[in-house]
């Protein structure tokens, strides 16, 4: 199983001050980003990979349960072109799967993060059409690249790093703070024109140095964060994008 893991003109930057997100006073609106967490949430609560169904047990039993829910709601690369309309269903299905609970929460932690100010520049809408869309295409990107394999791939962090691409274009002086293994993890914060190209370089380098079998998908995390810094570029222009912020503004963690 492969886990896909895990600005505004005319516009003050507002900012808040949860999961890593700093903002002076209010809490911006953004029930998309909220219901898409609460969603993965609960899906994964009741499926096979939380472990919490007795039923199942704790060995072969659960393992078994688990591959067929990764393998009947996951993009499974050499069935998705099979002309099957349930193959091509699974781009959108595979969004909701995740295959564990650190796969889990650090995916809902960064679109916490990045996906509520994008959510509210971009209007909720459009946004989750965005989230969903650029998602859908990530996968398909993956898969497309790696027609051959039968490995399932399940997972948000292709919509994520959409939402990341989207967030560098409108937000690029936002301040991230990052968390760096080589200084014992000392939080230091940088603006999103640094922080997240940096990001995109290290899944870059990944996803060449890759091998088959189990693990992360970083060529659906390059395809997603580049769709959505091209979406944001093509649907705002210049006119989104943050000229200065001299007031507290947001940070992120380290990476997906």
């Amino acid at each position: 199983m492969i886990r896909n893991w895990s600005p505004a003109g005319g516009r003050v930057l507002r900012a808040l001050r949860t999961a890593g997100i700093r903002r002076p006073a209010a809490r911006a609106a953004a029930p998309v980003t909220h219901g898409l967490i609460v969603l993965c949430c609960l899906l994964f609560l009741v499926s096979p990979a939380a472990g919490l169904d007795p039923s199942l047990g704790s060995g072969d039993g659960l393992l078994a349960a688990q591959r067929a829910y990764f393998h009947r709601w996951g993009v499974i690369p050499a069935d998705l072109f099979d002309g099957s309309p349930r193959a091509l269903l699974t781009p959108a299905t595979a969004l909701f799967v995740h295959g564990s609970w650190v796969h889990l929460l650090g995916n809902m932690l960064f679109l916490y993060v990045f996906g509520v100010l994008t959510e509210e520049r971009m209007g909720h809408v459009r946004f989750l059409l965005f989230f969903l869309g650029c998602g859908y295409l990530a996968l398909l990107g993956y898969a497309i690249a790696n027609d051959d394999s039968r490995q399932s791939l399940v997972g948000a962090s292709g919509a994520i790093s959409a939402v990341l691409g989207a967030f560098l274009y409108l937000f690029p002086r936002a301040r991230v703070t990052s968390l760096l293994p080589f200084l014992l993890f000392m939080p230091l914060r940088f603006p999103a024109w640094l922080v997240l190209p940096f990001w995109a370089a290290l899944q870059w380098l990944s996803a060449w140095r890759a091998g088959d079998g189990p693990g992360v998908a970083y060529l659906a995390h390059l395809v997603g964060f580049g769709l959505g810094f091209l979406c944001a570029w093509v649907r705002f222009g210049m006119r989104a994008r943050v000229k200065a912020a001299p007031a507290p503004a947001s940070e992120g963690e380290n990476q997906p």
